[in-house]
């Protein structure tokens, strides 16, 4: 298989699939108003599928170690192989939970409230699993996540509430407070417990002699996401968050081009996927601290909250409170990260 022969090579890797990560929602966004989320989800899976599929092909197969994509399968453990599916069927539920959200209260709020979370839940699972280290600084690191997590929600529910009050003074609605929903937030909340679960996962189809590579990994990981699709989009397409239940025949008349930004976004994700399995793989002169690749891969969740915010604007017009909520939001999770990095965390995301 090719691993980067380098740390420039790497770092450049694992940046650039930093900047996948927090861009692939991009895809959904852009078709928002025409494309459901839960159709949406089937072209992410085929992408994040062929995606491994042909990566797995060619860099895992390439190389001069000797050991190629398909060794690595043959000789990995069955309990290796179910982990990564496992894996993938977790990761799943919680990424369409976050899109749930998406669909609801913007990449802005969704991202930085799921993955904030998922932050904390790693850290939890860091300890159950590897005791040890400064439980006080991975709690100050949390308490920085949650703080950034807490400031999204103030910023959305301001916003929501500024954006209500010229209805309010027509006489159209009497409380502003009963208008405003709360379930893009528990639906965010919800897909950070996922998404900051399926980590642990992750690295037990990596241990051991009978340990799976990256791209093994990332192919089994995969074909998980693309089976429990169906599983769980008969639930969100019959009882769906926003709007009226949707039939499988309108994913199939649907244009081409909105097909592809799903399979774009999958394939992106996959991208930023594959640079930290990979990154966490080279060995010698080439490889990248553990604490930076971390940051690296949490980075994402900054980047999708600032597409949000300059890309889309979804806080047009905001006054200045919620400004600062939004500036306070991207702080304390910029600090969370960095501070739970030095305690050696499970990645969550």
């Amino acid at each position: 298989m090719i691993l980067p022969s380098s740390y420039g090579v790497l770092l450049i890797l694992l940046i650039f699939g930093m900047f996948a990560w927090g861009a692939w929602a991009n895809t959904l966004k852009a078709t928002a108003g025409k494309w459901r989320f839960e159709l949406y989800c089937f072209d992410f899976a085929i992408g994040l599928l062929l995606a491994s599929i042909v990566l797995a092909l060619t860099w895992g197969n390439l190389g001069f170690d000797g050991f190629s994509f398909r060794d690595d399968l043959q000789l990995a453990g069955k309990r290796q192989d179910l982990f990564a599916f496992v894996a993938g069927c977790v990761f799943n539920l919680g990424n369409m939970l976050l899109l749930g959200a998406l669909s609801l209260v913007g990449m802005s709020v969704a991202f930085p409230v799921a993955l904030g979370f998922a932050l904390v839940v790693g850290v939890c699972w860091n300890f159950a699993l590897h005791p040890g280290g400064s439980p006080a600084v991975s709690f100050i690191g949390a308490v920085a996540a949650v703080g950034g997590v807490v400031a999204a929600i103030l910023a959305y529910r301001v916003y929501a509430e500024d954006r209500l009050q010229p209805i309010v003074e027509t006489g159209k609605t009497k409380s502003r407070k009963n208008t405003i929903s709360s379930k893009g937030i528990v639906l965010a909340l919800a897909g950070g417990l996922f998404l900051g679960s399926f980590s642990p996962l992750v690295v037990l189809a990596k241990t051991g002699e009978n340990g799976l590579g990256p791209y093994s990994t990332g192919f089994i990981f995969a074909v998980g996401v693309f089976f429990s699709t169906f599983v769980y989009n008969l639930f969100f397409m019959n009882l769906p968050v926003k709007g009226d239940p949707i039939d499988l025949g309108e994913y199939f008349r649907a244009p081409v081009q909105r097909h592809g930004m799903g399979v774009l976004g999958g394939i992106l994700w996959y991208i930023g996927a594959i640079a930290s399995l990979v990154g966490g793989r080279v060995e010698g002169a080439a490889k990248v601290q553990p604490p930076i690749v971390y940051v690296l891969g949490q980075g994402g969740m900054i980047i999708a909250a600032l597409c949000g915010l300059l890309i889309w604007n979804e806080f047009d017009r905001a006054d200045s409170r919620v400004k600062t909520y939004l500036a306070l939001t991207l702080v304390l999770l910029a600090i969370g990260i960095g501070i739970v990095t030095t305690t050696s965390p499970v990645p969550a995301y």
